[in-house]
């Protein structure tokens, strides 16, 4: 191959993987633009906030930070704001099992730092971080799960909930729950938990009475 040959070569290589790569930045762009939602100035203090109070010390975001504590990328979809407000001004007034300490976060520091982990629940993680393999949690680990297994992954409970030893702390283990609870009062809890547990921080389990029902059954094999 000539010189000249050998220049044309390179010259035209390399103007071809330069657009495949202008190509690729475009559609990736695209792709990230729609993402996440627009950042306001609230939600920028409320990311300071996060960092002024070191909440990544306990807690985890996009699967970054410890895991002594929930991760709270998608928190705001599981527990109202009015909750989290009250919550992170007074843990212990919204939950007393809360293990959380009172930090002395003022009202306007709350609606920063809830305004923050809206935005975090609104971004597209494409499924990250992953969820806890509700399998191990159940103890049959390799097998696959259970219908009632299913309802509980589906529902999010392992974000709020122990068994085995995987999931969040913020609500009891539920290792053990089918040896002190019956099955009318698992229903009627999944139902209406404030009935059942004075001041529960727990959602109503929006789901299909067939759905409860096989909740109801996997949590009775937890003995």
């Amino acid at each position: 191959m000539s010189n000249k040959a050998a220049r044309n070569l390179f010259i035209f290589g390399s103007l071809f993987f330069f657009v495949i790569f202008l190509g690729l930045t475009y559609d990736t762009m695209g792709k990230l633009d729609g993402r996440a939602p627009e950042i306001t100035e609230q939600i920028n203090a409320g990311k300071m906030v996060w960092h002024k109070y070191d909440c990544i010390g306990c807690h985890t975001i996009f699967g970054n930070g410890s895991y002594f504590a929930p991760d709270l990328t998608k928190t705001t979809l599981n527990k109202p704001k009015s909750y989290l407000r009250q919550f992170l001004m007074d843990p212990k007034s919204a939950n007393p099992n809360a293990s959380m300490p009172k930090l002395g976060i003022r009202a306007e520091e709350a609606d920063d730092l809830i305004a923050f982990l809206d935005w975090t629940s609104k971004v597209d993680t494409n499924g990250w971080p992953p969820k806890p393999i509700l399998a191990a949690a159940g103890g049959v680990a390799g097998k696959e799960l259970t219908e009632g297994q299913k309802v509980y992954q589906s529902h999010g409970c392992s974000a709020c909930h122990t068994i085995n030893g995987i999931g969040g702390t913020t609500g009891p283990d539920l290792t053990r729950v089918g040896a002190k609870h019956d099955r009318a009062w698992l229903v009627g809890h999944f139902k209406d938990p404030a009935a059942f547990v004075k001041n529960s921080a727990m959602p109503k389990v929006e789901a299909p009475e067939t759905d409860i029902e096989k909740l109801t059954d996997y949590m009775l094999t937890l003995k």
